[in-house]
């Protein structure tokens, strides 16, 4: 799985007209899932999406997680994080689990953030055309891949 994590100071998924997630301060969690992701990484990367020392600390240095500074996660669906652009200049995304399979991953993914983090975590809608708004803060962006876990 790879996920791109913006800190930020509020966000929303906008569904046709229908906010369907909306956070505060915290962390927006853009993920996609690949064909062959496995159970573990999907834990392995929500405890660390969880547990990332991201936010300031009282002496200005990032060394506080969303968890301890009490912040959200607003998770969002993205296939996109698999395109390749080795040929041409449109991108392929052969990379990217089909929806019957990326659907259930993202689903336990969010379902591990949640218990990871303690509460419920809102969501944009799987394979809906969404606009998201966000104030990153920072600003702070963070690429993750579970399998190569730097």
């Amino acid at each position: 799985m790879r996920v791109v994590l913006q800190r930020v100071s509020h966000a929303s998924v906008t569904v046709e007209g229908r906010v369907t997630g909306a956070i505060g301060r915290g962390l927006l969690v853009f993920a996609g899932a690949a064909a062959d992701d496995t159970a573990e990484d999907r834990d392995w990367l929500a405890r660390k999406v969880v547990q990332l020392r991201v936010f300031e600390d009282d002496g200005g240095v990032m060394n506080r997680s969303v968890a301890d500074v009490g912040g959200d996660l607003l998770a969002v669906s993205q296939f996109t994080l698999y395109a390749s652009t080795r040929k041409g200049n449109r991108p392929s995304w052969s990379g990217a689990a089909p929806p019957d399979v990326a659907r259930p991953m993202f689903d336990a993914f969010v379902a591990a953030l949640a218990r990871e983090l303690g509460r419920p975590v809102p969501t944009g809608v799987f394979g809906a055309d969404m606009q998201v708004a966000l104030v990153n803060d920072g600003p702070v962006t963070i690429a993750i891949d579970s399998r190569s876990r730097e």
